[in-house]
C-alpha cells in the first residue's frame, strides 16, 4: 500500500465487505469438482480473516450464503452446510481466542434446529470479545432484509406507536440486521463478477466498490491489499464535490 502523505492515502477502511464469489470456477479450471472448490474457499476465508484483523480492519463481513443459493442443487447446499459445521467445530475456538466476535446476519425461521443452534453458539461465545468484528451473512438476502424492516415499522404505525413521518433513515437501520454495524467502506467482489446480488443494497449507498479477477479460493493478502490501496487512491464525496486537495 502507498506511503504517500496525501490525505486520501491515510483513510483505511474500517468496515470490509467481500462477496465470495468463484468457488466453482476455480475448481472448474482444475477439472476438480464444485466441492474442492468450497473446500479451498473456506481456507481462503481462514487466510482472509486472520490478514484483516493483522491490518487492523474493525468490520469485516461475506457472503456466504445467500437466500438464493436454495435453488443450487441439494447435495451442494449439504456441502455448504456441512462446511459451516466443520468451520464452527474446527475454527471459531481459535477465533474466540483471538479476540474476533462473530455476528450472523440472515433469516434464521427457514434454518434447521442444530443450524440455528450452531449460529447462536458462536455469538453467544465470542459476544464479548473486543477484536475485530466478523460479520457472516448466511441465508440472507437484501430485499427480505429490506421487506423485514418496513413490515415492522407499518406495524408500528398501525398500532399507533409511531408516526409515517418519524420514519427516518436511522431508524430503518435500525430495523435491519446490520443495527450498530457501520456501512462497509469497501466492497471486494472476486471472480471479476460486477453486481452486488441482493448483499448489503441500503448499507452500501456510499461504498467503494472494487471488482478482482480471482476467484475467491486464490484470495489472499496481496490481493486484499492491492483492493484497500485502490480503496485508499478514491475521493469519497458522499454526494458532494470533489476535495480541493485532489
Amino acid at each position: 500500500m502507498t506511503d504517500s502523505t496525501d490525505s486520501r492515502d491515510k483513510q483505511f477502511p474500517k468496515h470490509v465487505a467481500i462477496i465470495m464469489d468463484g468457488n466453482g470456477r476455480w475448481a472448474r479450471e482444475r477439472f476438480l469438482p464444485r466441492a474442492a472448490g468450497h473446500k479451498q474457499g473456506v481456507e481462503a476465508l481462514r487466510r482472509t480473516v486472520r490478514v484483516a484483523a493483522e491490518l487492523g480492519v474493525d468490520f469485516l463481513t461475506v457472503y456466504s450464503f445467500s437466500s438464493e443459493n436454495w435453488s443450487r442443487p441439494e447435495s451442494e447446499i449439504k456441502h455448504l452446510f456441512s462446511l459451516l459445521r466443520r468451520f464452527v467445530g474446527q475454527d471459531v475456538a481459535d477465533l474466540h481466542g483471538s479476540g474476533i466476535r462473530i455476528r450472523i446476519i440472515g433469516e434464521r425461521s427457514n434454518l434447521s434446529k442444530d443450524i440455528v443452534e450452531l449460529i447462536e453458539y458462536c455469538e453467544d461465545l465470542t459476544q464479548d470479545n473486543s477484536g475485530m468484528t466478523l460479520v457472516i451473512a448466511f441465508n440472507y438476502g437484501a430485499r427480505q432484509e429490506l421487506a423485514g424492516a418496513v413490515q415492522r415499522l407499518a406495524q408500528e404505525v398501525k398500532e399507533g406507536k409511531l408516526a409515517p413521518a418519524d420514519i427516518t433513515d436511522d431508524l430503518i437501520a435500525e430495523n435491519l440486521s446490520t443495527k450498530n454495524i457501520p456501512d462497509p467502506d469497501l466492497l471486494i467482489r472476486t471472480s471479476g463478477e460486477q453486481r452486488l446480488s441482493n448483499f448489503l443494497l441500503w448499507q452500501c449507498a456510499y461504498t467503494e466498490f472494487v471488482f478482482v479477477s480471482e476467484h475467491w479460493p486464490a484470495f489472499d493478502k496481496t490481493v486484499l491489499a492491492r483492493a484497500i490501496e485502490e480503496f485508499q487512491n478514491r475521493d469519497r464525496r458522499y454526494g458532494g464535490l470533489i476535495s480541493a486537495t485532489s
